[in-house]
């Protein structure tokens, strides 16, 4: 027991030193980009860390090659005046299949379509088939600032299937794409003619959009705080998904106490609480639905996971289970500090959750079970520094890269993954599915490019604890600060220690309880006596 308290001991001495060592080499390492590598320990302190993003590249209207809807010589041209760059893009959108890039150009009232390395390869004005919003000249239902998009496969037909969230002409537009320019549109989804919904909004403005597997709608409409608006595949409208909680304010708890007091008329008088509406929110492979919320004072249902009956997952019988974002004392901008303001949120295909928060402009990068992994970028408003932004409206994730729009700078940032933020998720990802000895090795690759990164000490005391190495695993969980974890690995050293020893334990025990037996008796017999102590003579004062 000694010898295993010395090596937690030198573990966290190590661990110190180590995390010394990273503080210094983070400054250095990183110090081109244009913002400080940050992770939280266990303790909830900002501590420096390595990078798991740099920045790759920023795009624009030119190296998206926008220019070519203005030249009348390309296959693209649409007409003289069509802008060559973008303006307030607000959503971008990956169609894996097609390895396509779909954005919201709301302010120039287009959908681009981009290939993987968004070079434009298409532009959509509206559509065909619709008798809303016609333009005169083209005879197209054209956009109004269109702020949400959604791409998937006609599986019959093979071409692509564009939902558009169509903001000022209150609609949803389903189309089917038959050309470069050219989407026919196949369903229009408009305001509910319902009770239901007449009771929670009287407008119906789509701002962000998403389709199942089973082809159901959910739309995120700002005048609504009871969830997402749902529609089946035929546009009916069916009800709502996954509202957000009244955030438990001390106005509110106390309203909610004196309505059990007041009069009718009282009660008519008071201000009505209602839950925040979210923002955004994303599908992963299995159709766990995410959801953000960007109000700037919103811990209730920041963020959530929600299963098909709308319930967060996430959530336990005291309220929230997990924190997201930046804690309030390090959310801090050129301009000040603010709470975050979660924007976008985007699951890539190894589940792992991304989060775009606006008011810092950073992301917030975490496991399936919530474990931070990276926080990277930076909100720059007197500056055009690569890697900052200005108002961060969109996110998507593909392979080892983050995509982020601008909606004021009007370009298009492009993170990659860094060595280091390779090993984490390498090992990330192979503690998510359970294999947590494959994991030692990448976790260790980590500790040694960063010795603070608290995770990969977790991670190595899981892999340990599943090999039965208690000791080890002790010695990670200590260091990682996992209490729970570290008690179950003490539990189960003990009880190997009691089931690889116990015939010895029961000899020793019974060769002590027959020596008590036998002094005893020879004790009151007096073959043996008892030693007499003798007493010091006591010293006399002076």
């Amino acid at each position: 027991m000694v010898s295993r308290m010395k090596k937690i001991v030198k573990n966290i001495i190590s661990a110190g030193l180590a995390l010394s060592i990273t503080a210094a080499m983070t400054v250095t390492s990183y110090a081109s980009e244009p913002y400080v590598s940050y992770n939280y320990d266990a303790w909830g302190d900002a501590i420096p860390s390595q990078s798991g993003y740099r920045v790759d590249e920023t795009i624009t209207g030119y190296e998206m090659e926008l220019d070519k809807l203005a030249d009348p010589k390309s296959d693209l041209f649409i007409s003289d005046e069509e802008p060559t760059d973008l303006l307030g893009a607000s959503d971008i959108f990956y169609e894996e299949s097609l390895k396509e890039f779909w954005i919201a150009d709301s302010g120039n009232d287009r959908i681009l379509r981009t290939d993987s390395n968004l070079k434009v390869i298409g532009c959509y004005k509206g559509v065909s088939g619709s008798q809303t919003s016609l333009d005169a000249e083209t005879g197209l239902s054209v956009f109004s600032n269109p702020t949400g998009v959604y791409v998937n496969i006609d599986k019959a037909t093979n071409k692509p299937v564009i939902f558009v969230a169509d903001n000022k002409n209150a609609r949803v537009v389903k189309a089917t794409v038959e050309s470069k320019n050219s989407a026919v549109c196949t369903l229009e989804y408009t305001k509910p003619d319902s009770e239901l919904y007449a009771n929670a909004s009287e407008t119906f403005n789509p701002s962000k959009i998403l389709v199942d597997s089973a082809g159901i709608l959910y739309v995120v409409v700002s005048s609504v705080t009871t969830g997402a608006v749902v529609f089946d595949e035929t546009g009916t409208f069916t009800g709502f998904y996954g509202a957000n909680r009244v955030e438990q304010t001390a106005a509110v708890i106390r309203q909610a106490i004196w309505r059990k007091f007041a009069s009718n008329e009282q009660i008519a008088s008071m201000t009505r609480n209602v839950p925040v509406e979210y923002a955004n929110f994303d599908i992963d492979s299995e159709g766990f639905i995410y959801t953000v919320t960007e109000a700037a004072n919103a811990s209730t249902d920041a963020v959530k996971k929600l299963n098909p009956a709308g319930e967060n997952i996430w959530n336990t019988a005291t309220g929230n289970q997990f924190e997201f974002g930046d804690l309030p004392e390090y959310a801090s901008v050129d301009t000040g500090s603010f709470l975050s303001r979660l924007t976008d949120i985007v699951v890539d295909n190894d589940g792992i959750i991304n989060l775009l928060d606006y008011e810092t402009g950073r992301i917030f990068q975490y496991t399936q079970d919530n474990d931070l992994l990276f926080i990277f970028g930076s909100k720059n408003t007197t500056s055009d520094q690569r890697g900052t932004f200005t108002a961060p409206n969109g996110i998507e994730a593909v392979g080892e890269k983050i995509y982020v729009i601008d909606g004021k700078k009007n370009d298009i940032t492009i993170f990659v993954e860094t060595t280091f933020g390779k090993y984490v998720h390498e090992a990330a990802a192979l503690y998510e599915k359970g294999l947590y000895e494959d994991a030692i090795e990448p976790w260790n690759e980590v500790i040694k490019r960063d010795g603070g990164y608290s995770l990969a000490y977790y991670g190595l005391g899981k892999a340990y604890l599943n090999t039965g190495d208690y000791e080890k695993a002790m010695e990670n969980f200590k260091v990682s600060v996992a209490q729970n974890s570290y008690d179950r690995a003490y539990q189960y050293d003990r009880d190997d220690f009691l089931r690889a020893n116990f015939t010895l334990i029961i000899i020793i025990l019974l060769i002590i309880i027959v020596a008590i037996i036998v002094l005893r008796r020879l004790f009151r017999k007096g073959i043996i006596k008892m030693p007499k102590i003798k007493k010091k003579p006591q010293k006399e004062g002076k």
